[in-house]
């Protein structure tokens, strides 16, 4: 087995990194996972949250809004609906996502209220996530 897999994360704007990847942790919308090279294939949804990534040259963190990921045995990408390295958020950037999250909801039908106040509910638990 190798000691590395590909990671790639990208947002619609850009591709914020493509590293060899040692483990990387997702906020899947189920609970957070942490893929190593090996893992069994998935594709899972993914919460408002923090992904990490740690291989060879270092680790870093990417706040993701949502999005997909797909594990496969060699590699990990991540499909998010937005994505910012840690290192550039800011509680306002913070503040801003849970506007957009609170505007979304607003506009949700009702069969959608429960997964909206979620929504919500993850994107201002970011605050005290990028806080550790």
């Amino acid at each position: 087995m190798a000691d590395t897999m590909q990671f790639d994360l990208v947002a619609p704007e850009r591709m914020l990194t493509s590293v060899a990847a040692t483990a990387v942790t997702i906020p899947g919308s189920e609970g957070e996972l942490t893929a190593m090279p090996g893992h069994a294939p998935l594709i899972l949804t993914l919460r408002p949250g923090i992904v990490r990534v740690e291989g060879p040259k270092g680790a870093a963190s990417f706040v993701v809004t949502g999005g997909f990921a797909e594990i496969n045995t060699n590699a990990v990408s991540v499909l998010a609906e937005k994505a910012i390295p840690v290192t550039e958020v800011t509680s306002s950037v913070i503040d801003q996502l849970v506007s957009e999250a609170e505007s979304l909801a607003a506009s949700a039908p009702p069969e959608e209220k429960a997964n909206s106040e979620k929504l919500i509910a993850d994107t201002k638990a970011l605050k005290e996530l990028i806080r550790h």
